[in-house]
């Protein structure tokens, strides 16, 4: 009777066994199925392959150690599948939101799974659609979300010096030249950085334009001592020829005529057209030397300013100081 009993409950234990084995077998084989559909899946659609080798890991999670092979294959794969599928949103012109979104779930993904080269290319697609969102609110003049978003570009990565520049020309249009001025230091300081010469060369142009025009609206309005520290910011930029007539302009409304000789004989130094684009600086030269009663002087100038715009003023100057043909 024992021995009955006996085989009986090793029949069972066996009949157990098989079916663990079985259930197991089952359960592996689901994970290689999941697993072989994500495979398959990579090279055309990697939005079902990240849901098939996510499925896979979940699986494999509920059979444990005897699917931790297939899980870490997975795992291996998924942060290249999620940069896939920000990359194309980029590539297809997504809206902005959407490729951030898809960047941030690749950089996520890439944290979790400890692949460095993956998060370094999903921030780069990141730093994309934060530019391409900047861009959107650029192109609408929303300015204040288009200077955030560049802010935001900036902290994930410092060195994006696009986003400088775009920054400057928003601060030009808006006519705020104290931020506009700590922008473009800040860009050119990066670029002499990179070495990239001909960029420096560019920024370098257009801050000095940039304060150079805004010196002379200054001094359009007779606000000389603005007008001058406005034309000092565009000289620490570089010099031309017509920041030294405005720098003349000025010093000679403030009647210091010395400097308005000087400036003004600067800029007919670096001036090499013809007689008309040498008048303007001519009378300038002829209106400091009348302040420094230099009439003689004076009177020759103004003949030399004789020509475009500056014509008639000067014809009246020689008039005044009784120049005769001189």
């Amino acid at each position: 009777m024992e021995i009955k009993v006996i085989r009986k409950a090793a029949g069972i234990l066996t009949l157990a066994i098989l079916m663990g084995i079985n259930l197991f077998a089952q359960e592996r084989n689901d994970v290689i199925r999941a697993y072989n559909e994500g495979a398959k899946a990579s090279s055309t659609d990697p939005v079902a392959a990240i849901n098939s080798f996510e499925n896979a890991i979940t699986l494999a999670d509920k059979v444990g150690e005897g699917a931790t092979d297939l899980k870490q294959k997975a795992e291996k794969v998924l942060p290249g599948l999620y940069v896939k599928v920000a990359l194309n949103s980029l590539n297809e012109k997504k809206p902005a939101a959407e490729i951030i979104q898809a960047a941030k779930n690749a950089a996520a993904v890439s944290e979790k799974y400890g692949s460095t080269t993956n998060k370094d290319n999903a921030g780069k697609i990141l730093v994309a659609g934060y530019g391409s969102l900047a861009g959107d609110y650029f192109a609408k003049e929303d300015f204040g979300n288009a200077l955030a978003t560049f802010d935001t570009l900036l902290s994930i990565n410092p060195d994006y010096l696009t986003a400088y520049y775009n920054k400057a020309l928003i601060y030009i249009k808006q006519g705020d030249s104290e931020s506009f001025e700590k922008d473009i230091d800040i860009y050119l300081e990066k670029l002499k950085a990179a070495n990239d010469e001909e960029k420096v060369s560019q920024a370098s142009t257009m801050a000095l334009e940039y304060f150079r025009a805004a010196g002379s609206q200054a001094s359009q309005a007779d606000n000389l001592d603005e007008a001058l520290t406005l034309l000092d910011k565009a000289a620490k930029y570089g010099d031309d020829k017509d920041l030294f007539y405005y720098y003349a302009d000025v010093y000679n409304k403030k009647k210091d005529f010395n400097k308005g000789a000087e400036f003004a004989q600067k800029g007919l130094d670096l001036e090499t057209g013809d007689a008309e684009a040498k008048a303007k600086f001519y009378y300038q030269l002829a209106t400091a030397q009348v302040g420094k009663g230099q009439t003689a002087e004076a009177c020759t100038s103004f003949k030399n300013a004789l020509y475009g715009p500056f014509a008639e003023a000067s014809k009246a100057q020689r008039t005044n100081l009784k120049c005769g043909d001189n």
